[in-house]
């Protein structure tokens, strides 16, 4: 999804810091310069006279004359630059130094977003999921066959769990591959410690390494969100910013749905969280240590029948692997 403004210009902010201090660093070198080789000084002042008669001149249509101190311009500039090499200055010491020379700190080239900008879009995509530090150690590339390879078997797949998780991982690696085409929306279901999260996870890096705006929440911190959004008339403009966010992200992950206190206000507001990103097209993952049956006795008719309805599902067998570890 493109960014939002606030995002954007979160974004914007840091080019802007980046080319305020390019310029303070250049003043600090021309002002080196100038006191230790004040002919330089001097040589620019004259260059800059001479650029201004130039200018005039075009005007004017002189043009012999303006070829002449053109020549005069070029013998003044040639003259710095060997002052700055005979005082151990490279030519170009004075100029300005970019961050990013390909953008020269604008964020754009040729009215598209610099690889910089995209770099920085990433990193803030990644601070505003909540999982920037996790996906570091949960991802597709660190998940590990080995820890459900004890031989148990799902009796009503005549699968052993490590045959099991082989497919799922499949599809969950699928569904990451395609999901700018495709999107969609899962339920993870199972026990705990089943693997539920750091699947969630490793999805949710691919999408993020891709470009996708990805948040993940509790369902006890979606509900708090609902909750601020709903009561609070004096809400920050960053806590409205994130009820929007919450309904337009690329993909919301809703983790340990079950775990929050449900009354008809949670329900309600859980199925048009669920239901507009359903019309909207975009993609939800949730998880939760409920079965189908139990969502359907927790939550409203409504709220059951749009995930049953509306998404992928994938029951997750087994037993707690962190007790195993």
């Amino acid at each position: 999804m493109p960014l939002s403004n606030s995002q954007y210009q979160a974004i914007m902010r840091i080019y802007n810091e980046r080319q305020y201090e390019d310029k303070h660093a250049q003043d600090l070198r021309r002002a080196e310069v100038y006191e230790h080789v004040p002919q330089v000084k001097e040589l620019e002042d004259q260059a800059a006279a001479c650029a201004a008669d130039c200018a005039r001149l075009l005007l004017s249509g002189d043009t012999l004359a303006r070829q002449e101190k053109r020549g005069h311009l070029d013998a003044l500039r040639r003259r710095r630059a060997e002052l700055l090499r005979e005082n151990g200055y490279e030519p170009d010491y004075m100029e300005l130094r970019y961050y990013c020379p390909d953008c020269r700190d604008t964020g754009y080239v040729d009215g598209k977003k610099c690889h910089c900008f995209l770099k920085e879009q990433t990193r803030l995509l990644y601070a505003q999921s909540n999982i920037e530090d996790v996906l570091g150690r949960e991802n597709f590339d660190t998940f590990s066959f080995g820890v459900y390879d004890g031989g148990e078997v799902i009796p009503e797949l005549e699968l052993t769990v490590g045959e099991y998780m082989r497919q799922v991982y499949g599809w969950c690696r699928d569904y990451a591959d395609h999901y700018a085409e495709k999107g969609g929306s899962l339920l993870f279901t199972g026990g705990t410690g089943v693997g539920k999260t750091f699947l969630t996870n490793c999805i949710a890096k691919e999408l993020i390494d891709a470009g996708q705006s990805v948040i993940y929440l509790s369902a006890n911190d979606l509900v708090d969100i609902f909750s601020s959004n709903k009561f609070r008339t004096d809400s920050e403009e960053e806590l409205r910013d994130m009820y929007q966010y919450v309904l337009d992200c690329d993909l919301l992950i809703i983790d340990d749905l079950g775990t929050e206190l449900n009354n008809s206000f949670v329900s309600s507001q859980l199925f048009y969280c669920i239901n507009e990103r359903l019309v909207r097209g975009k993609g939800t993952i949730i998880s939760t240590n409920l079965s189908v049956s139990m969502l359907r006795d927790m939550y409203s008719d409504r709220v059951s029948s749009r995930i049953t309805s509306g998404y992928t599902i994938i029951p997750l067998y087994g037993r707690d692997l962190r007790t195993r570890r």
